[in-house]
This record gives C-alpha cells, sequence and structure tokens, in this order.
C-alpha cells in the first residue's frame, strides 16, 4: 500500500508537515468529498472485506467507496503513518423506529489526539449526519458545523453524539412523505465509549450486517458523497441532493427517480464509481434516512 496513493485519490496536495488540527480537517475534508459512503458491493455480490490491503484495493486502486469499516480504517492507517496519536473506538448507532441505540457494536469512528486535547473523527456516517470537520470531545458544548449543529454529551463513561438539524424544503411535492426523509429537528446519532478498539473487534459485525436480512445494509443499496455546499445520495433508484442552509436556517431537498440505465451513469458522473459487478439497486422496507 502506498500512502501517496490515497492521497492522489483524495486530490490532497497540502503539505503534511504540521500534525495539527487544520490538517486533520483538511485531510478529512477532502475524504469525504472524494471516497462515497456506500455499500454496493453486498448488491453486486460481493463482499464488503474488513482487511486493510482489501480496503486500499476497493478504495484507492478501484476507485470506490465503502461503508464506516472501511472508510473509517483506511483513514485510521492514514492518520497513523502520517503521525497523529488515533484510536479506534466503537459505536452503537441509534434506531429512530425502535427509540434505542444497537446493542451490537456496530460502528467504527476514531479519537485523535492535538496538542492535549481529544477529537473525534469520523468519514463513514454519510448523508446529512456527515461531520465535516473534527469535533472536539467536550461535553454538552454545541460545535455548528455546515451540515448542522453537532452535540456531544458524556453521562457515566458513555459519550453521546446528536445533531441539530434545520429545516428542510421539498420543491417536488410528490416526496413530501419520502421514508427518506428525516422528520426530527433533534436527531440522535450514536453512542460510543474511549476504549480502545481494534479492527478485529468488527470482524463479527461485519459478518452479520452484510449477511443477515435484518440489517439495513442487505435491505437498501446506497451510495453518498459529500460536496463543497451538500450532499449526494442515491438510495435504490431514488436519487437526492440536499442544499445545506440554502436559504433562512433551511436546507434545499431534490429528489429524482431514475432508472436502471441512468442508475449506473450516475454512480459514474456524480459519484465517480465505476463496478465490477452488475449492481441490482434495491430500497427495502428498513429505515434508512438521507
Amino acid at each position: 500500500m502506498d500512502i501517496e496513493g490515497y492521497f492522489k485519490r483524495i486530490g490532497y496536495k497540502n503539505s503534511r508537515n504540521k500534525l495539527d488540527l487544520e490538517t486533520l480537517t483538511n485531510i478529512l475534508q477532502h475524504q469525504i468529498q472524494t471516497i462515497p459512503f456506500e455499500n454496493l458491493n453486498i448488491h453486486c455480490g460481493q463482499p464488503m472485506e474488513l482487511g486493510l490491503e482489501a480496503i486500499f484495493d476497493q478504495v484507492v486502486r478501484k476507485n470506490q467507496g465503502g461503508w464506516c469499516l472501511q472508510v473509517n480504517h483506511l483513514l485510521y492507517w492514514v492518520l497513523t503513518t502520517i503521525g497523529f496519536e488515533t484510536t479506534m473506538l466503537g459505536g452503537y448507532v441509534y434506531n429512530t423506529p425502535a427509540n434505542k441505540y444497537s446493542s451490537a457494536m456496530i460502528h467504527l469512528l476514531l479519537k485523535v489526539a492535538i496538542d492535549g486535547k481529544n477529537y473525534i473523527v469520523d468519514a463513514g456516517f454519510g448523508r446529512s449526519y456527515q461531520m465535516w470537520q473534527p469535533l472536539e470531545l467536550i461535553s454538552e458544548k454545541d460545535q455548528p458545523q455546515v451540515p448542522c449543529i453537532f452535540r456531544l454529551t458524556e453521562e457515566g463513561g458513555y459519550w453521546y453524539l446528536d445533531q441539530i438539524r434545520r429545516e428542510q424544503y421539498i420543491p417536488n411535492q410528490e416526496f413530501l412523505n419520502s421514508d427518506l426523509l428525516e422528520k426530527k429537528k433533534y436527531r440522535k446519532i450514536y453512542s460510543f465509549t474511549l476504549e480502545p478498539r481494534t479492527i478485529e473487534d468488527f470482524e463479527l459485525v461485519n459478518k452479520y450486517l452484510q449477511e443477515s436480512a435484518a440489517s439495513v445494509f442487505t435491505s437498501k443499496s446506497f451510495c453518498s458523497l459529500q460536496t463543497p455546499d451538500g450532499v449526494q445520495c442515491l438510495v435504490g433508484f431514488t436519487l437526492t441532493y440536499r442544499k445545506f442552509n440554502y436559504k433562512d436556517n433551511m436546507d434545499l431537498v431534490n429528489f429524482k427517480t431514475l432508472n436502471e440505465e441512468e442508475v449506473e451513469e450516475e454512480l459514474k458522473n456524480i459519484f465517480n464509481i465505476h463496478l465490477e459487478g452488475k449492481l441490482v439497486p434495491k430500497h427495502g422496507d428498513k429505515f434508512f434516512t438521507i
């Protein structure tokens, strides 16, 4: 694996000499705008692998994306390689319909220490829940970013990541009641502890998430990529573009239904993804919002 190959993949040409917050933020922003959060391998009949060499091959050499266990594992390797003090953490994702956090540790995120301060770094949640900057690990402090206001809260050794969202305007009335739309203004995202993890801690859940009929990842095919002012999402045959704060503390959300040929075209044009296998787009009944 070649670290320069990664930086070429994300189009990062800035200095890496200073291990500071500015460099960390720059790398995160370049990654989330070039490496999609997606699960398309599953719907092409191919595995989502956890090994670093396999992830590098998929994301860097083949120009695809990946889900949190992959893109954050790759980011962990990059940050550690260039000298950042980086720790893997495990998260429990909030399930809105069930009104509770997952019992299994199904999310991988990172903690980075810089000059005596700790930051949460996560390039793998996608959609309108994706952080654009590292979050300082401090409890009950609003941290405004382009997508929303993020807030971390600590209680009894557990940390909780929430967001305060804007109102949203959907011009196409046909999609006003789409099950892809987030209905809550205050949204719980996930919880985590500061216990250090290794990639081996996620092996069983990586297998479960891509094989179980109860998994949202088998229920829906999706691809999400941040842009300079919003986020593109493709779920099944539905393409959305959310422009953050387009006016008066409101997001603009455009919907479009694609046919099979258009799905393949938009994956190339918008997400810069050229799949090796045949994608079978899927929009199952599991809860998933953009």
